[in-house]
């Protein structure tokens, strides 16, 4: 095997005490002695710091705006053109079966597209960009910054204190800004379904920006357990899991993320790998749905369940992406994929585990209402 990675982080994470685990590629922590509970409760009601320079950051120039966009729109469905210059939209890259590739954040920095990948994907995206966007476009990975994400109710006075500037952002604004004396790309965004930030900072300033925000009252480090169920709760997909080479975003739920100027009847509809099947989806719909599954028990019901029609169905109707213990919502809670005729709110179907059918109720997600400042 070979060794892992590191963030530049890495040593503040080893002084906090936190269990570091392999994830993607590096060493990353899951959680510190406050404990995964207790870090998902701080980041709902205060505010918790991520560490995520694991993600891939990248840098697309060489042309104006909108033909950097036009080019981005022939690798992804979305309405990457008309994307306001200081704003940040939610995309992913599909194929040529209209399964999603990965998951990503771009946003119109003016001259230039800032994106943001998945960390297991990282290398594939940057390769995908090269082979189509280069020489016209130059595609640049940037491996000099950090990226940390402040994430809570709390998350906009705390980084307030730094620069009082943060908070005139609003969901999904960028801005560069000055942060304890390091320069910072900043979005209004997470992975939390709470208010926060991203902060793209210099590796070199990274350690210093941290602690300073770790120094605030408000403030703890949050690890990689309490990520997971605080996404869970938000209803948000986790690449290689809720989404994946196969699945379409109309099986996904993602058609929001896909704008009418993109779809059939729209200026740009199609274009974009995979799009005979995605626009025959929106139009005659898909044969299985992501779903929200609450258990009704108090047992979770973990990524790998299947799920059954009846208590005694021999065959599969859809299995478990992603589940576990809703801290918030104070349940187990779920989210999988099921046959068509099976996703109407309210729904009970049957999950196996360890052979015994235990039921489980569709219902709407997030678990957990969004609070993002609009």
């Amino acid at each position: 095997m070979s060794e892992l990675l590191k963030t530049p982080l890495h040593d503040l994470h080893v002084g906090l005490g936190a269990k570091m685990v392999p994830f993607a590629g590096y060493d990353m922590p899951v959680q510190y002695p406050l404990g995964v509970m207790k870090e998902h409760n701080q980041t709902r009601t205060k505010a918790g710091l991520f560490d995520v320079s694991h993600m891939g950051q990248v840098r697309i120039d060489g042309a104006p705006y909108a033909d950097l966009a036009a080019a981005l729109e022939t690798m992804l469905p979305v309405n990457a053109i008309d994307l306001a210059e200081a704003r940040q939209r939610y995309g992913f890259f599909t194929n040529d079966v209209g399964g999603i590739e990965d998951d990503l954040m771009f946003a119109n920095r003016g001259d230039h597209i800032f994106m943001v990948v998945n960390a297991a994907c990282k290398d594939a995206d940057i390769a995908r960009l090269k082979s189509v966007l280069e020489p016209a476009l130059t595609v640049t990975p940037i491996t000099d910054r950090a990226l940390i994400a402040l994430q809570g109710p709390s998350a906009e006075a705390a980084l307030a204190t730094l620069n009082p500037a943060v908070a005139d952002m609003k969901f999904m604004d960028v801005a560069t800004i000055g942060l304890a004396g390091a320069d910072c790309w900043i979005s209004r965004s997470g992975y939390t379904g709470e208010d926060g930030y991203e902060i793209s900072v210099p590796n070199a300033q990274a350690v210093a920006l941290t602690q300073k925000l770790l120094d605030h009252p408000d403030v703890e480090a949050i690890g990689l357990g309490a990520r997971d169920s605080l996404r869970l709760e938000g209803g948000l997909c986790l690449y290689g899991h809720d989404i994946d080479t196969a699945t379409s975003p109309v099986e996904a739920g993602l058609t929001w993320a896909i704008q009418k100027i993109r779809r059939n009847g729209g200026e740009r509809a199609g274009g974009f790998p995979g799009a005979d099947r995605i626009l025959r989806e929106f139009d005659e719909g898909a044969s299985q749905k992501r779903v929200g599954l609450l258990p009704e028990g108090r047992a979770p019901m973990r990524e790998g369940v299947e799920l059954f029609e009846t208590a005694d169905s021999q065959t599969a109707m859809g299995r478990i992406t992603s589940g576990g213990f809703g801290p918030t919502v104070g349940h187990p809670v779920a989210m999988g994929y099921l046959a068509i005729a099976h996703t109407e709110i309210g729904t009970t179907v049957y999950g196996d585990l360890r052979g015994k059918r235990l039921p489980m109720k569709v219902v709407k997600m997030p678990f957990t209402p969004a609070n993002f400042k609009r």
